[in-house]
């Protein structure tokens, strides 16, 4: 479980840069992505560890190569703590940039993977959009 404190620093960050985007404030993003990565250096390895934060430093990982690399990081945390609502919605965002990226056939096993733990979570919506993205590669 992710502390209130970590969450709520995590979330205040992802507000901040999602306005300093808007904005075209590359230099305040500069400086948000900075804190947010900071959080996730200095908790990792410990019990404040989370794939919350590593998924949120990827969703703003602007080099689409190294927002994979760390994705595949916050993977491996949520596969250790069973999360599958973090593992669904993880796998889902990688399927997104291995798409901009041209990685189709890895965009299709990343889907797939999303489709499994994505089973025993509640968001239906998010079931069908996994479910509408995979059908639609698979037909391509």
């Amino acid at each position: 479980m992710i502390s209130t404190k970590i969450y709520k620093a995590i979330y205040t960050l992802a507000e901040e840069l999602l306005e300093a985007d808007r904005r075209g404030n590359q230099e305040k993003f500069d400086s948000l992505y900075a804190e947010l990565n900071a959080i996730c250096t200095d908790n990792e390895g410990t019990d404040k560890d989370h794939p919350e934060q590593w998924e949120t430093l990827a969703d703003f990982t602007e080099d689409l190569d190294a927002a994979l690399v760390i994705y595949d990081k916050a993977l491996a945390k949520a596969t250790a703590i069973n999360s599958k609502d973090h593992m669904s919605s993880i796998a889902f965002s990688m399927a997104v940039l291995q798409l901009e990226t041209g990685e189709k056939e890895a965009a299709v096993q990343s889907l797939q993977n999303a489709k499994v733990t994505a089973n025993k979570i509640e968001d239906k919506e998010f079931k069908v959009e996994i479910d509408e993205m995979l059908t639609k590669l698979l037909a391509e």
